[in-house]
């Protein structure tokens, strides 16, 4: 690699200026060289000297004419110097040396435009495509395709949520359309790729919620195309926007702006070089501005682009409109950013118009303005970001006004974040609170902008492109531009710490308001029924209600004021009786556990317990402190938190019915007393497990006191043990049956008191009915059953029991031996 030659027309290569070009080097002889030339004139050439001399091989535009910017390459079999593969939207193999083309994967497969591709050095049938798509297998050399869809990653421009419960995503990744889909599901499952329903094809981009009928969505694809789609029906509507007259052409970008009007559901506006605006969701345009760019005639020619060959796609349309904001504060306030530079302002509804171009101090001239958000706060005040990396700067410039554009400050630079803005959300409930995503991470403000610190907890440092928060729920909804959707669920506690601008980290112990929870109940996931079959899950929420709390350990000092590891759980009703109480282990910093909204259990014996699996998880591990029982009436409750005897706190936390089939409180209060008489035998079995075990223990213990007596004592001990142990093992196998003493799969029938009460539980609590006659029924027979093994070991606790305690206490026990003095 120290020199270099320049190759060209003297060795066999075409004249004049050269574009891209793609080289491949056959395995199987190196002296075979492919090139695939962007010229003048294009051309597929090969040499056989190791690229020291060319001939032509293949000159049919169809073969190598292509949008030479995008693809232009080549792969050589690994085994078969004359099998090359020609990569592009298709895939198409020669079998003579590139003389001749047929099709591998056709437009419709796996998925168009492919751009790295890789054959295996010793099995030329194994081969993996890298297309806009994701990644095709094949292991017939092309023949048939598996598609990976496990890997965990995606490309969206913009992101959306409507109100539904649960809520929706929706959005459009690059290349790969848009989509609408759940945030979280109430299936026993993850979130599969099957719950997604596509809502228009090509690049997708932004997807916005008809707000009166979110069944209807706003869909975008390339070149400006919008479309109405109804989820439902598959109902599609073009509604793009037309010219204003014969002579004058809308120039969209390739991601084009669109926006829905905050005081009129049926109003949106759609962003060419002008601003359209339609008041009947689309039915019909008109423009409320002039041409709002700087309208460079160098910048929107499109004949003249692409420099040797032309590549007119729409992505190349510069000196466009790439964001619309009207402000939800006032009516008539709608800013418009552009890529060529300008930030505009109309406060009258597109009458007139405020060009700021060159009045935020810093800000790169002709730099994209992506992304404007108006205050929900305060009338005048809007971030506005800013990026230039496409001309090679990429620092972060992110800029504020707060009266309508008069003044203008510079809130984020390269000293407060890491790479260039993409997108900025100041939360809508508390306003020092602020999001801003980078090409390197998530970043959040607690004070307005002040200062910013790097949002990590697992999320990864990803370019960050769009923001959005799902209200009701409180969740931060962020679009990635390689790692898909990420969700952060309720950031209720971050508005807490914000409302303070930080201030609360200092105490040692805070609890956060707690979101709504909803008594759920989870279906069966539909298609197949193991996520190993290679379908892909997305994480789904945690079921329960999600309670959050601040631990400053590092506040404390040791000894009598170090804070607890422990945190101790109340939860009250609205009368204030006690329901339940939990304990977990936590951590300085942020913590979350749940609560499955259960009462309090019975335990039944044993250290177990009998419930719904009340606390599931939190920082650090941790446990129950009682057992979970039926899941708590719909209501208000109060939770108060402790850590040790001086700090507590509290929160209120709404349980909700499970809102597609609500249980009525007539059944409610039917199952609790049913509970209570199957709990009832459940305590009785389980205060006879601790006797037995009690006993049990007593024997042998007193076991070992039997050389410390004399014989006649200890065979007479031993004698009596053994009857209250075989009297234990008759109320056992009552309980549970006899042994299986053979080896092998299943148990053999038996009628036991466990199998009746747990028959009884499973049939009158398995289903939200109020018990009839067979569950009454049920009931009796197993506390008939439990009468019968608790009268059974009452006699034996009476008897052999009371016999073997009157020796054990009178048997004479020799405790110490008689030494000798030792000569």
């Amino acid at each position: 690699g120290k020199n270099f030659k320049k190759l060209g027309k003297e060795e066999g290569l075409p004249d004049g200026e050269y574009g891209r070009i793609g080289i491949s080097i056959a395995q199987s002889d190196p002296n075979k060289v492919y090139a695939l030339v962007e010229a003048t004139k294009n051309g597929l050439y090969r040499s056989d000297d190791g690229g020291m001399k060319w001939e032509l091989v293949n000159s049919d535009p169809a073969v190598v004419t292509n949008r030479a910017f995008y693809f232009q390459d080549i792969a050589v079999d690994t085994k078969n110097e004359n099998r090359i593969y020609n990569i592009n939207q298709i895939i198409t193999v020669s079998e003579d040396g590139g003389k001749t083309f047929k099709g591998v994967l056709p437009y419709g497969g796996i998925h168009p435009d492919h751009h790295a591709f890789w054959i295996h050095p010793q099995d030329a049938n194994f081969i993996v495509d890298g297309n806009d798509g994701g990644i095709g297998i094949s292991r017939d050399r092309g023949k048939t395709w598996v598609f990976d869809e496990k890997l965990p990653l995606g490309q969206f421009y913009h992101i959306n949520v409507d109100n539904k419960l649960p809520y929706n995503v929706m959005g459009g990744l690059q290349d790969n359309g848009s989509w609408h889909g759940p945030a979280y599901v109430w299936i026993q499952s993850g979130i599969r790729n099957a719950y997604w329903q596509g809502v228009s094809g090509g690049d997708g981009f932004d997807v916005s919620p008809d707000p009166e009928d979110p069944s209807w969505v706003y869909a975008m694809s390339q070149g400006g195309n919008l479309s109405r789609y109804n989820i439902a029906t598959g109902d599609r509507w073009g509604i793009r926007p037309p010219r204003p007259d014969a002579k004058t052409r809308q120039r969209f970008n390739w991601n084009a702006a669109l926006a829905q009007d905050p005081f009129d559901k049926a109003t949106i506006y759609y962003g060419s070089q002008f601003l359209n605006k339609s008041t009947d969701r689309g039915a019909s345009w008109s423009q409320i501005s002039g041409d709002l760019t700087t309208n460079d005639s160098a910048k929107i020619d499109q004949q003249n682009n692409g420099g040797i060959s032309v590549d007119i796609t729409g992505a190349e349309n510069h000196c466009t409109i790439i964001c619309i904001e009207p402000s939800a504060k006032e009516q008539g306030v709608i800013w418009v950013g552009t890529d060529d530079g300008n930030v505009q302002l109309t406060r009258d509804g597109g009458k007139t118009w405020t060009n700021f171009r060159g009045k935020l101090p810093g800000m790169p001239a002709g730099a994209w303005v992506p992304q404007i958000r108006a205050s929900r706060h305060v009338a005048g005040e809007a971030l506005v970001v800013v990026n230039d990396y496409r001309r090679g700067d990429g620092k972060p410039y992110l800029f504020r006004t707060s009266d309508y554009g008069k003044t203008w400050t510079r809130i984020a630079d390269e000293k407060k974040l890491t790479g260039y803005v993409l997108t900025a959300l100041q939360d809508p409930t508390e306003p020092n609170l602020l999001f801003v995503g980078t090409e390197q991470g998530l970043w959040v403000s607690m004070d307005n902008g002040a200062n910013f610190q790097q949002f990590k907890n697992g999320y990864p440092s990803v370019s960050t492109y769009d923001l959005v928060i799902q209200e009701r729920e409180a969740d931060l909804v962020i679009a990635t531009f390689g790692r898909a959707l990420w969700i952060l669920d309720d950031i209720r506690p971050l508005r807490k710490a914000a409302a303070n601008k930080g201030q609360l980290f200092a105490k040692k112990l805070t609890a956060f308001d707690a979101p709504p929870a909803y008594q759920a109940r989870l279906k069966n996931a539909s298609g197949i029924e193991y996520s190993t079959y290679g379908t892909y899950e997305g994480e789904n929420r945690r079921t329960g209600a999600a309670l959050s709390f601040y631990v400053n350990k590092t506040a404390t000092d040791t000894g009598k004021n170090k804070i607890s590891d422990t945190l101790a759980v109340r939860i009250m009703d609205a009368k204030g009786v006690n329901v339940r109480n939990l304990r977990v282990r936590v951590d300085s910093g942020f913590n979350r556990m749940y609560w499955g909204m259960e009462g309090r259990g019975v335990r039944t014996g044993g250290g177990g317990g009998r419930g719904g699996g009340g606390f599931r998880g939190g920082p650090g591990g941790g446990g129950n402190a009682e057992p979970g029982g039926l899941p708590v009436d719909p209501g208000t409750y109060k939770v108060v938190i402790s850590l040790g005897r001086d700090l507590s706190d509290s929160m209120v936390v709404v349980v909700n019915d499970d809102p597609n089939a609500p249980t009525p409180l007539v059944v409610r209060d039917a199952m609790r007393k049913a509970n209570a008489r199957l709990d009832a035998s459940a305590v009785k079995i389980g205060a006879l497990n601790d006797r037995m075990a009690e006993a049990e223990e007593t024997i042998k213990k007193l076991e070992a006191a039997y050389p410390n007596m004399e014989r006649k004592d200890a065979d007479t001990l031993r004698k009596s043990a053994k009857a209250v142990a075989d009297g234990i093992k008759e109320v056992r196998e009552m309980l549970n049956g006899k042994p299986q003493l053979k080896q092998g799969y299943g148990n053999i029938p038996q009628e036991t008191v466990n199998g009746l009460l747990g028959e009884a539980r499973q049939l009158v609590m398995g289903k939200r009915i109020v018990p009839g006659a067979q569950e009454e029924r049920l009931m009796a027979d197993a506390e008939k059953a439990v009468g019968q093994v608790v009268q059974k070991a009452n006699q034996l606790f009476d008897g052999p029991w009371k016999q073997f305690r009157a020796l054990a206490e009178a048997a004479p026990v020799k405790w110490f031996k008689d030494y000798k003095p030792i000569e």
